[in-house]
């Protein structure tokens, strides 16, 4: 598509939208090998703020970082039936290296749990090594059919935490406080609202006792599972032989956790606030917080120019992510479009007679201009960025809540699950689930924690409720 053409609306193709917006953003391109990209430095800097702010948050609840290979023995993942059967469609196996066919061959990694449970067999001996909280930030491998950037490629970047406890509670206790970590930084920090709350059986981690996840509505109605928080009780410790010696004397498996956040966040955060201009930046993780913008001729530039490069300086040691475009070869006309595609949150416009009156124009992505007087912008710009979290945020929870739905007879089903999210009954069983997905592309989401207690007949089949409450239902990516 030609630079001066807009993107493809919304409303006439999400799926052209984003594909568009990603790649005139200027976050990522298209690796040489199928299903994988390459993040481009705006893509990168999103995800490393994204990074920064959930490293902390795992240090504070006292997790440690560790590496892990990058390849696994096949016969690992063989050892856990549930998790092999999971995985076996989408493991990138080598059988070839060195020049010779390896006697055995291994798994490019595509999650850790195996690998970690054998060395923790070895590593963990007594109550007194436990508990072990681990967190690896790494890539990982998983053949994708379908895939599209950030959402599904075959190689992606990712945390994977890892926890051994000697009791079922505190890895259960574990496994609901690393979903709030996640929790926290969507809401507070991406700006995306979301449901947290079970997977269904057939939904849920391959060798998971349960899994949590945590659902966000895109612009266009569909739900992304934006990460995954799990307790897999003795299942991979008994595989493994994680013993422990209690404070009783007696030989005990521990039990494990597993909770991972990847770079489809990325695409959350493009698909959740982005409109037909292009991206929305939430605040807090944007690359570019403020974009300034200096305007003049070239009479006024020697006026224009350093008091833009003052103010940007100012800026920057008040700690904003500021950038001054000051290039010569585009007009102030292509650089607000430019910004406003990539999303930047506000942008200054500075010119010879704001210059004089001491002034500048400061104007938000999500709409508005004001002017505002030079002294005060450094006080005043954190004021402004809180606001516009609020706002980006309320902007998200208005539209989710306006497009979930609560239903309690299928052809009513059949028509809202078109248009968003949808609440409904449903039996538990999962040829009926199974059904539901082949009939309407929806599948189950999660059973939010939040919902109420309620009784009623399955959506589809008729027969009793078997979660206790609606559960969530949506297409999704």
């Amino acid at each position: 598509m030609a630079k001066d053409k807009g993107l493809t609306p919304q409303a006439q193709d999400f799926s052209e939208w984003y594909l568009e917006a990603i790649q005139r953003a200027d976050m990522v391109d298209y690796g040489p090998v199928r299903g994988t990209m390459v993040i481009k430095p705006y893509g990168f800097a999103l995800w490393e703020n994204i990074q920064r702010e959930l490293d902390r948050m795992f240090k504070e609840t006292g997790h440690q970082n560790a590496y892990f290979p990058l390849f696994i023995p096949v016969s690992f993942f063989q050892k856990e039936a549930e998790h092999v059967e999971g995985f076996a469609p989408e493991l990138a196996i080598v059988t070839h290296a060195g020049g010779q066919d390896l006697e055995e061959p291994f798994a490019v990694r595509p999650t850790s749990e195996t690998v970690i449970g054998h060395m923790w067999a070895n590593w963990i001996k007594s109550y007194r090594d436990l508990p072990q909280l681990l967190n690896q930030w790494g890539n990982v491998v998983r053949w994708e059919l379908r895939p599209r950037p950030f959402l599904r490629t075959t190689e992606f970047l990712w945390q994977e935490g890892h926890t051994a406890h000697a009791t079922q509670e505190e890895a259960e206790e574990e496994t609901h406080r690393m979903m709030g970590v996640y929790a926290t930084l969507f809401r507070e920090f991406a700006a995306i609202p979301g449901w947290e709350g079970k997977k269904t059986e057939s939904e849920k981690f391959a060798g998971a006792v349960y899994t949590i996840s945590y659902e966000a509505m895109m612009r266009d109605g569909k739900s992304l599972q934006s990460c995954t928080s799990h307790y897999l009780g003795q299942n991979f410790a008994k595989a493994f032989e994680i013993k422990f010696q209690d404070k009783d004397l007696e030989a005990k498996h521990v039990h494990t956790t597993s909770w991972g956040f990847s770079t489809r966040s990325v695409g959350a955060v493009v698909m959740a606030h982005g409109d037909d201009k292009g991206l929305i930046m939430p605040p807090r993780l944007a690359p570019i917080q403020i974009v300034v913008v200096p305007i003049y001729k070239q009479d006024t530039r020697e006026q224009v120019v350093p008091a833009a490069e003052s103010l940007t300086a100012r800026l920057k040691s008040a700690g904003l992510r500021v950038h001054l475009d000051d290039r010569d070869q585009h007009s102030p006309g292509f650089k607000f479009n430019e910004w406003e595609l990539k999303g930047v949150p506000y942008r200054i416009e500075l010119g010879p007679r704001d210059v004089e009156a001491g002034t500048a124009v400061l104007a938000s992505r999500l709409g508005g201009k004001e002017t505002v007087g030079l002294d005060g912008l450094s006080s005043l710009i954190p004021a402004r960025i809180e606001s516009f979290h609020r706002a980006l945020y309320q902007r998200a929870l208005e539209f989710r809540d306006a497009h979930t739905f609560v239903v309690d007879d299928y052809q009513a089903f059949q028509a809202k699950v078109e248009e968003g999210f949808v609440k409904a009954f449903h039996c538990g069983e999962k040829e009926c689930e199974k059904q539901i997905k082949e009939e309407t592309k929806a599948t189950t989401r999660c059973v939010p924690f939040d919902e109420p207690e309620a009784s009623g007949k399955c959506i589809r089949c008729g027969k009793p409720n078997g979660y206790g409450r609606r559960i969530l239902f949506a297409r999704a990516y």
